[in-house]
């Protein structure tokens, strides 16, 4: 019998190592993205029933951001202490019993405080990942998984839609409001999940009990090869890894990243409240008309970050997406005409989420591997501060605007700005330099 060639013997380790894992990693955040967003839908219960303004949700919807973006650094360092699997399946069952407890919230500052611990516990859920994806695949991979396991947001969207529907329609069951329902119904997946992620990840390859033998020899090699080659880039003075704090380039991202993210969330977070305005509809029939810019948000994601890998062209493809969701959010915001509106909501929602692909493309692109710990965070954590203030902006204006027609629009064009910010700050980036292209950098 011929052996076959390691390259196969690789690549048939790595596929079921794939198959494996990324059924069950896709689950697990799915899960994490629904409550995050299952507020959106409650809203078109709970704000009437509390008596909240769109100011108190903008800030409660939007303070879950500021935890998760606080306490992100600490999970990351947690995870690296005790191991993904563990913290993962631990801040799993706490943001469960967290997103259960919000059925309770009976005031502002109760609904302040249950977001923003959602927050803290949801921080280290993706970096998590992130990071036991390092574990299983070598370098080369990495992209491929994570854009695997970046496709459980529309899918959250759409589900998300669909039990809202069902526990909005629901109210007054076992006497609990329909908004109450969705917060039980979403949280009760994820303690399940976390208590069986504790007995379905494996810590590495080396205690994987359904890989055989020579399969276990043939990935511990393989990764043990991959931190080799890569050891030098790895290792590193002090000064190697603060290097990217002081770096403009750095927060240049950052702040293209912010921008990104405030029209982001300012969209998702207040969506179906703005698609409610529309005309007469019932809260359930907002859920499910809800699902519709969801699935646009895959087929943007997919169409244009594809195209971008195939170009290999980051910027125009970042800035033309932006620009696509600035224009019909302006569009909804003008539009009289409730099936223009949506139609222009699905089309800012493919933009919207057509800039994640290049977007990370650029930064990871320059980044060396010991930048990339500390800069990638930083991008991250400063950048999902958009999250807080896209939601809170948008509330505000709403409340500012109370009682004049189609109160929305304002905060619509609120995002469009900050959209076609990402777009201009997008075609400053030059590839090649050591730093954006502001008239005082140099190329290198």
């Amino acid at each position: 019998m011929i052996a076959a060639p390691p390259a196969k013997i690789d690549t048939r380790v790595l596929t079921k190592v794939a198959w494996r894992l990324f059924p069950f990693l896709l689950l697990l955040y799915i899960v994490s993205f629904l409550d995050r967003i299952n507020v959106s839908f409650a809203a078109l219960q709970m704000n009437k029933d509390l008596g909240f303004s769109d100011s108190v949700f903008g800030f409660g919807a939007g303070i879950f951001f500021l935890g998760y973006s606080v306490f992100g650094v600490p999970s990351n360092i947690l995870i690296e202490r005790f191991g993904a699997r563990r913290i993962i399946s631990t801040i799993m069952v706490i943001w469960g019993c967290i997103t259960v407890c919000m059925c309770l919230v009976h005031s502002a500052t109760s609904f302040y405080v249950l977001r923003f611990l959602l927050g803290i516990a949801e921080a280290g859920f993706f970096p998590g990942m992130i990071y036991y994806l390092t574990l299983w695949f070598p370098k080369k991979e990495h992209g491929l998984a994570v854009a695997r396991f970046m496709t459980a947001i529309p899918i959250a969207g759409v589900l998300g839609s669909l039990l809202a529907s069902v526990a909005l329609s629901a109210n007054g069951f076992f006497g609990l409001a329909g908004w109450q329902l969705l917060f039980i119904a979403s949280g009760i997946p994820a303690i399940i999940l976390g208590i069986i992620a504790f007995f379905y990840l494996t810590d590495g390859p080396a205690q994987a009990k359904w890989l055989s033998d020579d399969e276990r020899s043939v990935l511990v090699d393989l990764l043990a090869a991959d931190s080799v080659k890569n050891q030098g880039a790895a290792s590193g003075k002090l000064e190697s890894f603060l290097q990217p704090i002081k770096s403009p380039y750095v927060w240049f991202f950052a702040l293209l990243y912010f921008t990104m993210t405030l029209g982001m969330y300012g969209f998702q977070l207040w969506l179906p409240q703005i698609i409610h305005g529309f005309g007469n509809l019932s809260n359930s029939q907002t859920a499910l008309l809800a699902a519709i810019p969801a699935i646009l948000q895959a087929f943007g994601m997919n169409v244009v970050g594809r195209h971008s890998d195939k170009t290999g062209e980051r910027r125009g493809h970042l800035a033309a997406s932006a620009l696509l969701a600035g224009f019909s959010l302006v569009l909804s915001g003008l539009s009289h005409n409730p099936w223009l509106g949506l139609t222009a909501l699905c089309a800012a929602s493919f933009g919207i989420w057509g800039t994640v692909g290049p977007f990370w493309a650029m930064p990871t692109s320059r980044l060396t591997r010991t930048e990339a710990a500390v800069g990638i965070g930083l991008i991250n954590s400063v950048g999902n501060l958009g999250g807080f203030a896209g939601p809170y902006v948008v509330g505000l204006i709403s409340t500012a605007t109370h009682g004049k027609p189609n109160s929305f629009m304002y905060g619509l064009f609120a995002m469009a700005l900050s959209l076609c910010m990402s777009a201009a700050l997008a075609m400053l980036y030059k590839p090649g330099q050591s730093s954006p292209s502001f008239p005082e950098s140099s190329s290198t």
